[in-house]
């Protein structure tokens, strides 16, 4: 009775977010807030959290929140950059060359070029850059957000080069002995059994994600047609579905055969490779090209409060000069993280506060490491590539500041809220964390069946702390422990701990603010959110049913 009456207060930071966002309708800038200091109190109140404790976490999360607005800063200032330059009117008619069908462009950009930036960067970096890209092609701003965000559930295991399980999944289980002794009794090294993770994540991603670019085709035909067309999206199958696999394919044989550096990198290389070639030939394309209406028909909720940047004017410069800067993006993102000492001198520089309040709590930024330093150097080199006046660079700085100004409550407050419910574990009267009392919760009422309920505790914690990563670091010893209590694969079930989280990240407030922001959407929060729940619900629903698969025939 105690351990449900503590559950059900552990719940209420979570219950608090989706009745402002998704029951109110409260913008995220005004419901933030409210859900931190609702969890503050709890964390002091009921958990007997001491004070400098959740100072400390306060403090920790405003640095992850700082590291986040300099990401959406660099996304939006690139992109103001190749306005200005007229390279975004090159990449318009270029994409438009390719296939004027918007279900075509949808998955190019977002699922494959978006997948490949995840893959080199991770945290939320392709919502910040493909949304507006798209927007600036004729999108409108909300269907941008919610294609960028879904797109972020398949490569997000595998970000960052790897991140979520070498970083995440390590730090959640280094060091225990239970996690050593069966290790050693299925006759791994740890880094294999690392690899033995990714692999399981690999093929139910493989499966799942290959359905991906069909939901964005039908996004786009269900929420902004002239009427909700569910055949207009389905129309689109073939090509969906050949791009689904061309990125799915490639992506669970680089888990099973090289481990989980690079799938979502070789995945969107090789993807984006064969599926640009077949669309430039009209293979397995709609025979029916779909478009949006016409602008002045646009329903207001599908428009952002960023003016409307799309020219008629011929392009002032070729394909090949417009897209070299995300190119460089792409590239230069790869180096910094698979070249050691490339990676070794970029993370040399740190800004560090350790023992944060007397707490053992740490905050570190890695300022030349992290996205947006690249994004930054681009823009520079942009500058002198197309040739652009002074003025055009101040312009772009003065539109991106703005957006900083707007989004900067909303995250704020998100990150910071999250860092406190997670470090709840630290208190007087014993109890876990709040996430870690959710869990064991689950745990007891599900029991043998919890394969199927694995992936559903990685998406409330990518919900909450709005990363992949800091999800597998909360659950990872939890999963193991139930794991190996139901005598289920514990590496099966860390795997499916994996796969919930990246579909918690479409939905995670952290990153639809910073992706509403770039292109003027913030207060819609909630809208965004509910049209969301659909995808990550076929997401976990569908990676539970594989777990239990995978479990009955354990393998």
């Amino acid at each position: 009775m105690v351990l449900s009456l503590y559950s059900f207060i552990a719940l209420i930071p979570i219950l608090t977010v989706f009745l402002l966002l998704v029951g109110v309708r409260m913008p995220a800038g005004r419901a933030m807030p409210i859900a931190y200091l609702v969890t503050a109190t709890i964390a002091l109140l009921v958990w007997q959290v001491p004070f400098n404790w959740v100072a400390a976490s306060t403090v920790q999360g405003l640095w992850i929140a700082v590291e986040i607005l300099y990401i959406v800063f660099g996304a939006v200032l690139l992109l103001n950059t190749l306005q200005a330059s007229g390279a975004i009117q090159a990449i318009r008619q270029s994409l438009l060359s390719i296939s004027g069908d918007r279900r075509v462009q949808v998955i190019i950009i977002a699922w494959l070029f978006g997948s490949f930036i995840e893959g080199a960067s991770g945290f939320g970096t392709p919502a910040v850059i493909c949304v507006p890209l798209l927007v600036a092609i004729g999108f409108p701003a909300m269907a941008a957000v919610l294609v960028a965000l879904i797109i972020q559930s398949t490569p997000s295991t595998f970000g960052a080069v790897g991140t979520p399980i070498l970083i995440g999944i390590d730090a959640g289980l280094s060091g225990v002995t239970a996690v050593q002794t069966q290790v050693l009794a299925l006759g791994l090294t740890y880094p294999e059994y690392l690899r033995l993770i990714g692999q399981y994540a690999g093929v139910v991603n493989g499966i799942v994600g290959s359905f991906i670019p069909l939901i964005l085709s039908l996004v786009l035909t269900v929420f902004f047609g002239d009427r909700p067309s569910i055949r207009a999206g389905l129309s689109a199958w073939k090509f969906a579905l050949f791009a689904g696999i061309a990125f799915t394919i490639p992506y669970a044989l680089t888990a099973i055969a090289l481990g989980p550096e690079f799938p979502t990198i070789v995945g969107g290389l090789v993807g984006l490779a064969l599926v640009v070639f077949v669309a430039k030939r009209g293979w397995l394309v709609p025979q029916q090209p779909w478009d949006f209406p016409p602008r002045e028909r646009w329903d207001v909720s599908w428009l952002g409060n960023s003016p409307a940047t799309l020219s008629t004017n011929p392009a002032t410069m070729g394909a090949v000069k417009a897209w070299l800067p995300y190119g460089l993006v792409g590239v230069l993102l790869v180096i910094s993280r698979v070249v050691p000492p490339v990676t070794a001198a970029l993370r040399s520089v740190q800004i560090r506060w350790s023992n944060i309040f007397n707490t053992s709590l740490t905050a570190t930024l890695q300022p030349l490491y992290i996205p947006p330093t690249i994004l930054l150097l681009v823009v520079g080199i942009t500058y002198f590539l197309h040739r652009m006046k002074p003025a055009d660079l101040r312009q772009a700085i003065g539109d991106a500041l703005p957006v900083i100004r707007k989004v900067t409550l909303a995250l704020g407050a998100a990150v910071l809220m999250a860092r406190v419910f997670i470090n709840s574990g630290t208190n007087t009267t014993g109890l876990d964390s709040m996430p870690l009392m959710l869990a064991d919760t689950m745990a007891a009422i599900v029991g043998q069946g919890w394969a199927f309920f694995a992936p559903v505790v990685g998406l409330i914690g990518a919900f909450v702390a709005g990363s992949v990563t800091i999800s597998n670091m909360m659950f990872s010893l939890f999963q193991f422990g139930v794991a190996d209590q139901l005598d289920l694969s514990t590496a099966l079930i860390l795997a499916l701990q994996c796969v919930g989280a990246s579909a918690g990240n479409m939905i995670c407030v952290s990153n639809i603010v910073a992706a509403a922001a770039t292109v003027g959407l913030l207060g819609r929060e909630g809208i965004i959110i509910r049209r969301l729940l659909l995808p990550a619900g076929y997401y976990i629903g569908l990676a539970g049913i594989l777990g239990i698969l995978l479990q009955l025939l354990r393998v």
